[in-house]
């Protein structure tokens, strides 16, 4: 078995510039690390390019039999664990990590073809900004059954590594539509029936008031909000009411109070 020593390896030097958002776009890659979620890639048959495990970490030994069985179907490289410290963007790391092809579609103007419209919702995200929100709206998506997201170009790489964590394998579940335009974008699944709801808090309507079908649920960038040329697209405008004093909830809090009020009245029907 060959182990990787040398930082200037030409397959090392691709891993670390995966780290860099143009180097995965230009290769469709990213990287994922630790135990649970390559466990997660394995099961969801996520596409593994290759393996990447620490020869001498202690922590390698944590993983499980059954697990490691099928790791060994991957294609697998070896590194030394001084090697695998430069690698890792993870403060306890556990001497393994992997690089998947990307689930992502990328499109101009996200089309029918692109886009299942057979669901009762469909979120997008207008400029998210922050990978942890990011990776807690893919996580709060994927537990309510939906196995799709729309991202304007402003928001936050999907594939970041602090999003990947986040999402807790639900990156390999949702389906990311990276939209260039996604005010064209909104206006092409309006024509499939759909209505467009923004968050705002120039609105008296509750998120409680609105019935959860056929609905694209528009959220706003963390500052900003919802810009106002989609503004002027939704046929509602909606806000969550709040007792206290504090005006507004962090993105990924506010998007799983909505996305549950869809789930209860689901479950009501």
């Amino acid at each position: 078995m060959q182990v990787i020593s040398s930082k200037d390896n030409e397959f090392i030097k691709h891993i670390k510039k995966l780290k860099d958002k143009k180097y995965r776009d230009l290769n469709n890659e990213y990287i994922i690390e630790g135990i649970k979620i390559i466990e997660e890639a394995i099961n969801e048959k996520a596409n593994i390019k290759q393996v990447v495990i620490c020869d001498d970490c202690e922590k390698t030994s944590n993983i499980p039999k059954d697990l490691m069985y099928e790791i060994a179907k991957q294609e697998c490289v070896y590194v030394t664990s001084k090697l695998f410290e430069s690698l890792t963007d993870v403060t306890n790391p556990q001497g393994i990590l992997a690089i998947v092809e990307k689930n992502a579609m990328k499109s101009a103007v996200a089309g029918s073809e692109e886009i299942d419209d057979n669901q009762d919702i469909i979120v997008a995200l207008d400029d998210i900004q922050d990978p942890g929100n990011l990776g807690t709206i893919l996580r709060t998506v994927d537990s309510i059954g939906i196995n799709q997201i729309l991202v304007s170009k402003g928001t936050a790489d999907s594939y970041n590594p602090k999003v990947v964590r986040s999402t807790m394998g639900a990156i390999f579940r949702v389906k990311i539509i990276e939209c260039e335009d996604l005010e064209k974008t909104l206006k092409e699944i309006k024509k499939h029936k759909f209505e467009i709801v923004v968050t705002s808090l120039q609105t008296e309507n509750s998120i409680y008031d609105i019935d959860y079908k056929k609905k694209v649920i528009v959220i706003g960038n963390e500052a900003n909000g919802v810009e106002e040329k989609i503004q002027k697209l939704a046929d509602k405008k909606v806000k969550i009411p709040m007792l206290g004093k504090t005006e507004s909830l962090n993105a990924s809090v506010a998007t799983g109070i909505i996305l549950y009020e869809y789930v209860r009245q689901k479950m009501e029907r």
